[in-house]
């Protein structure tokens, strides 16, 4: 899906010259960074993963004649975050989309913590680090955009996904926040809520997506939310999977995805290593 026109125009008036892109190797990332791209924002592409960022950034600044910075980041390491924000400099970022992340997904006692610890990392920590530094940095220019990545998962606990849901609960309660908070100073933050999308992540989590959107049906809705409201359920499959949710009490939503969890992750088998704590 491509952007009209009118939403290409918007976005490089009030968000340009430049856009951060983190996770953008691949999945929502690179279909936003793509999006962006064609609305004329240069782009700083950052990840773990260096051909696939080079690759990408080749292709957009031979297509959309744009410029590409690529920076590679874990950013499970807060070292590695601070480096991130010193190898950008002076560039003039003027919206941060924060798409890193990951998921695991099946028996919570089964899990590997140092697994969780890194997604908690990835999830939260370094988005805290990166939203709070342009937080800063917009609200002193009056001008700027924050696209959070949030999801479905994070309005109700998730049995079988219990830690992935509670890092995308903190990712949509941060946005909802910061969305009242900064819009005085001229920022505009959106938490981004898609239901099951079609990328790494399934692959990540071991999970049979079954009947999932792709990136491509939710980039444009994502942008064109921004700086109009606080949250978007990006693509007809989480509008309809959210309205259905909606008018339920807490617990039968936390009963819902349970089973819905459950037929995802029911191929795993259990773990039999040790855990270590």
């Amino acid at each position: 899906m491509k952007t009209s026109k009118k939403l290409r125009k918007r976005l490089k008036a009030n968000y340009g010259p430049w856009a951060l892109v983190t996770g953008a190797s691949s999945g929502i990332g690179q279909e936003l960074a793509t999006r962006l791209a064609e609305a004329g924002l240069s782009l700083i592409l950052t990840g773990r993963r260096g051909p696939y960022l080079e690759t990408l950034g080749e292709t957009l600044e031979s297509k959309y004649r744009i410029r590409t910075k690529t920076i590679i980041a874990d950013l499970s390491y807060s070292e590695e975050v601070y480096s991130l924000v010193e190898a950008i400099g002076d560039v003039e970022v003027g919206l941060f989309v924060a798409s890193a992340g990951f998921g695991t997904s099946g028996s919570f006692v089964d899990a590997e913590l140092d697994t969780e610890l890194r997604m908690l990392r990835v999830n939260s920590f370094a988005l805290l680090m990166l939203t709070h530094y342009y937080a800063r940095k917009f609200s002193e220019r009056k001008r700027g955009g924050i696209i959070l990545m949030s999801s479905l998962v994070g309005f109700q606990g998730v049995p079988h996904a219990a830690h992935y849901a509670a890092t995308k609960a903190y990712v949509q309660s941060l946005g909802e926040a910061l969305y009242h908070e900064l819009r005085p100073y001229g920022v505009d933050v959106l938490s981004a809520a898609p239901g099951p999308v079609n990328s790494g992540f399934s692959r990540i989590a071991q999970m049979q997506m079954g009947n999932a959107l792709r990136p491509d049906e939710i980039g444009v809705p994502i942008l064109k939310a921004l700086g109009r409201t606080a949250t978007v359920f990006p693509g007809g499959l989480s509008k309809i999977l959210m309205l259905g949710l909606r008018t339920m009490p807490r617990w039968g939503k936390i009963r819902i995805m349970q089973m819905v969890m459950a037929g995802m992750t029911k191929h795993q088998k259990c773990s039999t290593q040790q855990r270590r704590y």
